[in-house]
């Protein structure tokens, strides 16, 4: 299975990270410790919305339009 997921900081509510792994918790783990650049000074986060694929590239299509301006405006709407 492929998780494609959104954390939102937990101290800075209006930061979010749209990511994909095959291991959720472990994942948000290293969120949370610090082991991830992009999300290490913004911890602790928590897990707003998990969606699961059973093709990785779906998943990582899904993740990327996420990531696009259209795809943003769907998860602000929709997902968070």
């Amino acid at each position: 299975m492929y998780y494609v997921y959104i954390i939102k900081s937990k101290k800075y509510p209006k930061e979010r990270y749209v990511g994909l792994t095959e291991n959720l918790k472990e994942r948000l783990r290293k969120h949370n410790r610090g082991g991830a650049l992009h999300t290490s000074k913004y911890a602790p986060w928590k897990l707003v919305t998990c969606l699961f694929f059973s093709e990785k590239d779906m998943a990582v299509n899904f993740e990327r339009y996420l990531k696009t301006h259209s795809g943003r405006a769907f998860g602000a709407k929709r997902l968070w």
